[in-house]
């Protein structure tokens, strides 16, 4: 299957006051073209690093990124940033976190999907805004045309949030990144939303990438899921051999970390124990060493290299869930 998205070796690190920070130690990643691939993994593990690495947003003199990104054909890390940036909205496009600070809060709503098809695509004012209603009813908003003369303050999360996706589909992008788009709306909206994506990208043919820090999530939503961790790629597998098989002893610490409706109420919430190494003080051996309920002297003294089981199952581990490499 022919690859939209193409990373290899991605080195992602920042200059800060206490050193350098690894955020992205290496990774390899491949998105096929049709396909939706989740990015899984705890706040600080560099999922969003990563995708924000990839449409090329990490600018400054802090920032060091080595390796290659190749989109529909081209090397984007060999392109200047201007060169980059015409391939957003058509190319590629992102959904962002918290939509309250994504939109600005002193224009229209209208206004805000409206901008971007008049810079990327030439329509006219009255067809843009013609548009920008169509998307608005695309996104299951209600009333679209009223919708368009509101400022973000007067809608809920949940219709932030849709708005949001109708920005970033607005120029039909063949490549979507959602950067963990249900973060702060209640379960029932975020069923909605993630359903949402998943018709809207079989509906316009796109590709996506959905980052998030919750396995449940990418479970009937994706095709392919890379858990990362460190800054390091763990285990990647088609998602149904995943949560079939699991290797990963952090893969399965996710998993354990779900709330279940069978757990009795009043306790507490499911939880990995310890912490995420240091960013800016990598120690030897595996990173999930110190959390590892399986560790043994060699996961301390060397970093297991990433393997292949030959089938499409990726994973780090000296001693992997199932049985030895």
């Amino acid at each position: 299957m022919t690859s939209l998205l193409s990373i290899h070796d991605l080195h992602v690190s920042f200059d800060t006051p206490r050193g350098l920070l690894q955020a992205v130690r290496g990774v390899d990643l491949e998105v096929p073209a049709g396909t939706s691939v989740g990015i899984v993994g705890e706040s600080g593990s560099g999922k969003t690093v990563l995708s924000r690495a990839a449409m090329g947003l990490l600018q400054g003199k802090n920032v060091q990124r080595t390796g290659t990104v190749v989109f529909d054909g081209k090397e984007l890390t060999a392109l200047p940033p201007d060169e980059v940036r015409n391939e957003f909205g058509t190319g590629m496009a992102m959904i962002f976190q918290d939509p309250m600070t994504a939109l600005n809060p002193v224009r229209r709503i209208g206004s805000q999907i409206s901008e971007g098809l008049r810079v990327r695509l030439g329509l006219s004012r009255a067809d843009a805004m013609k548009r920008s209603a169509e998307l608005l009813a695309l996104v299951r908003i209600p009333d679209p045309q009223g919708m368009l003369r509101k400022f973000p303050n007067q809608l809920s999360g949940g219709m932030r949030q849709r708005v949001m996706i109708a920005i970033a589909i607005a120029c039909n992008p063949k490549l979507l990144f959602a950067d963990e788009p249900t973060t702060a709306l209640d379960v029932t909206v975020q069923a909605q939303i993630l359903e949402l994506l998943s018709e809207l990208r079989a509906e316009l043919g796109m590709s996506m990438v959905l980052v998030t820090h919750d396995l449940g999530v990418v479970a009937n939503h994706t095709d392919i899921v890379t858990v990362m961790y460190a800054g390091l790629v763990v285990e990647q597998a088609p998602t149904r051999r995943l949560f079939a098989n699991m290797k990963m002893p952090y893969t399965e610490a996710l998993m354990k970390s779900i709330p279940r409706l069978d757990q009795p109420s009043g306790g507490r919430m499911p939880m990995i124990a310890g912490r995420l190494p240091d960013p800016t003080a990598p120690e030897p051996g595996c990173p999930f060493a110190p959390r590892c309920p399986y560790v043994v002297d060699k996961c301390r003294s060397s970093v297991p290299p990433l393997v292949s089981d030959g089938d499409g199952h990726s994973y780090r581990c000296w001693l992997p869930l199932g049985g030895g490499i």
